[in-house]
């Protein structure tokens, strides 16, 4: 059943992104931070310090979301015979530029899911960052275009592709052995944020269910922001730019049902009015994600499915995470951190060498 499905065409990918920026709104009117129903590098930051690799208290919460975002995917990829487990070269390439994505994005303060939600409930700050994203994505295009490449991927053992799901498992039976305590920032093992954005999440079992449904239709539709920027600028192709158009519609048209919309630069939720930085943060995080080869989202559908590679970048950001807060990288409202500033130029000269230097010539 792999191949052409119904998400493979214009109205699938429309409808994908559509639910995804519905759900993304609910999940924040039932209790997700402001302009923050899915945010892939916020979530993973959360986790982060939920398992203490991080002790910014005010992000630490084991979100569902990104496990329903995996196993989804998995459950997807079995029913339609796509889950192929592989594995390709570079390792410690794709876990350096997965912790340099999410420094670039807690610069920014969100992923291209969440700069899209942004812009979706007013939050005008976001242009700087969604044309960061496409300033980065277009060099790393460039890069592509020059011969820039990781290596194949191969086959491998279905242990391997079954690691990642496997520890998402593992994370929500630790959350429904160690529950968060009324008035206790820790259970068991777990870290729970009493205030601030880890503090504020939808019930469980519907951050779970929407992470599940958004997992199997991205994993169907190949659902990736980076990739409809790259697509566009590399191929002219706008198949799945029409379901990120689609998710920043439909998410702009529930935040208004929903009385979520507020239009400006100041006092919007979990976001700072520092538009240069904003703008670099974005840069570093696109040019992280096309030289890696999906979105955030995408990383996680992808080792949903089996590839070994998504899972080292996805573990990369998750541990860039717990850099980013324990050296003063992440942003605040306030502003960019102490060091925010010289992380993101590190970053950019990092993925630069390897754009340069990982060439196949001709």
């Amino acid at each position: 059943m792999s191949g052409k499905n119904l998400f493979s065409t214009t109205g699938g990918i429309v409808g994908v992104g559509a639910f995804i920026g519905v759900f993304a709104a609910l999940l924040q009117y039932w209790g997700n931070p402001g302009n923050m129903g899915i945010c892939v590098a916020c979530f993973e930051r959360d986790i982060a310090g939920s398992v203490g690799l991080h002790r910014a208290g005010v992000v630490q919460y084991m979100r569902p979301e990104i496990i329903g975002f995996v196993l989804g995917s998995l459950i997807a990829a079995f029913a339609f015979k796509e889950f192929k487990p592989r594995v390709g070269s570079a390792p410690i390439v794709r876990f350096v530029l997965g912790a340099f994505a999410m420094i670039g994005a807690l610069v920014f303060l969100g992923c291209p899911w969440r700069a899209i939600l942004r812009l979706a409930g007013g939050d005008l700050n976001s242009l700087f960052g969604l044309a960061g994203l496409a300033v980065g994505v277009w060099i790393g295009v460039m890069f592509l275009k020059n011969g820039y490449n990781l290596g194949r991927s191969q086959k491998t053992y279905a242990s391997v592709g079954l690691l990642m799901p496997i520890l998402m498992v593992c994370a929500l039976v630790l959350m429904l052995i160690y529950p968060q305590i009324t008035g206790q920032p820790k259970s068991g093992v777990l870290f729970y944020s009493l205030k601030g954005p880890g503090a504020m999440h939808a019930p469980l079992i519907i951050s779970l269910l929407v992470g599940l449904g958004v997992g199997v239709l991205a994993q169907r539709s190949r659902f990736c922001t980076m990739g409809a920027l790259r697509d566009l600028i590399l191929f002219r192709q706008a198949h799945l730019f029409y379901g990120v158009a689609s998710l920043l519609v439909f998410a702009f048209i529930a935040n208004l049902i929903l009385g979520q919309f507020n239009a400006g630069f100041s006092g919007q939720p979990v976001a700072h009015t520092m538009g240069l930085w904003n703008f670099m943060g974005m840069v570093l995080a696109g040019l992280a994600f096309a030289l890696a080869g999906g979105c955030p989202g995408r990383q996680l559908f992808l080792a949903g499915e089996g590839d070994g590679d998504a899972a080292v970048f996805v573990l990369g950001m998750v541990v860039g995470a717990g850099f980013a807060h324990n050296f003063g990288l992440a942003s605040s409202p306030k502003g960019v951190g102490p060091h925010g500033i010289a992380a993101v130029i590190v970053g950019l000269l990092f993925c630069l060498f390897i754009g340069f230097t990982m060439r196949k010539k001709a």
